[in-house]
């Protein structure tokens, strides 16, 4: 890959992105890593930070209605945080629908082979902990972009 040249090719109408943290990770680097990926692909970010209460993410995606909500999380309990997070995300009407995807490291023993399962199972549409997680991640979010495309004479 040529130095300048982005690692993926934005596809789709620009999104409206919201990252964040989960209420016991107090990690951002990884926060800022995500909106810079996302600002990269031409998407509108809002990032959300650390340490984010379930009770206040929810209310801020309520008001913000983004396309997107990406939750991170490194410090190996974000399973736990991340099921206690989409409860509260789903169980708001306007959000019902939002995609919600979660990724990092999610647990403290490395690859629980139940993990993805039980987070697909409580709601969220995708899961990234896998060494390819930012190509998936990157396809996923075209996918979703894509999906946002008005229909030719709609």
């Amino acid at each position: 890959m040529n130095s300048g040249q982005s690692l993926y090719t934005r596809r789709g109408n620009p999104l409206t992105v919201v990252v964040s943290g989960l209420s016991s990770d107090a990690h951002t680097w990884n926060l800022v890593y995500m909106q810079l990926v996302l600002e990269e692909l031409g998407h509108q970010v809002t990032n959300l930070g650390a340490c984010l209460p379930e009770e206040e993410l929810t209310a801020r995606c309520q008001a913000i209605e983004p396309d997107l909500i990406v939750l991170s999380s490194v410090n190996g309990h974000g399973c736990q945080d991340g099921m206690r997070a989409i409860g509260a995300l789903r169980g708001c009407p306007g959000l019902i629908t939002t995609p919600v995807v979660i990724g990092g490291k999610l647990d403290t023993v490395g690859g629980d082979p139940t993990m993805t399962g039980q987070l697909l199972d409580a709601g969220f549409d995708a899961v990234f902990i896998e060494a390819d997680a930012l190509s998936a991640f990157g396809s996923f979010v075209a996918f979703v972009a894509d999906a946002t495309v008005d229909p030719v004479g709609a």
